[in-house]
């Protein structure tokens, strides 16, 4: 009986050594893919090409950019969030993308990139000149509306 419960531990020391190696995982692309929808302005759902036909479909965010919410809380947030996703389905139509830098993001279900148009442009970049996105750290967000007010 102890055997088992010696076998035990070690099989779940095991399994929480590969849980955060996953976590920290970077798979540095890139990945091409195609874009199934723009959620909004840093959210995209995609089928990226892992191997010869086979795809995986994920929701990727945009790594390090923060764009205004649909759901905002003011008028001017909810319009400058329907602009950031309109520009970004204008920009990438119907072509594909490659997502760089790849990692776990702080929610299940999805994974944080960088996302590179078929031009080789950066999406993150295009929504920070275009003055729809900024920064972000991963951090607590900071709100749109007082900044949207100056527009």
């Amino acid at each position: 009986m102890r055997l088992v419960g010696v076998w035990c531990l070690i099989w779940a020391a095991g399994l929480g050594l590969a849980a955060g190696a996953v976590a920290s995982e970077l798979l540095p692309g890139p990945v091409p893919a195609d874009v199934v929808s723009v959620i909004d302005g840093d959210t995209l759902d995609v089928r990226a090409h892992v191997w010869l036909g086979q795809t995986v479909g994920i929701r990727v965010r945009l790594d390090g950019i923060d764009t205004p919410e649909l759901r905002g809380r003011c008028a001017a947030e909810r319009t400058a969030a329907e602009a950031a996703r309109e520009l970004v389905r204008a920009r990438i139509g119907a072509d594909p993308v490659r997502l760089m830098e790849v990692r776990y993001g702080k929610y299940a279900g999805r994974v944080l990139a960088r996302i590179v148009l078929e031009d080789g442009e950066d999406l993150g970049a295009i929504l920070l000149a275009a003055g729809l996105g900024r920064p972000y750290d991963g951090g607590a967000r900071a709100p749109w509306c007082e900044e949207l007010a100056g527009r």
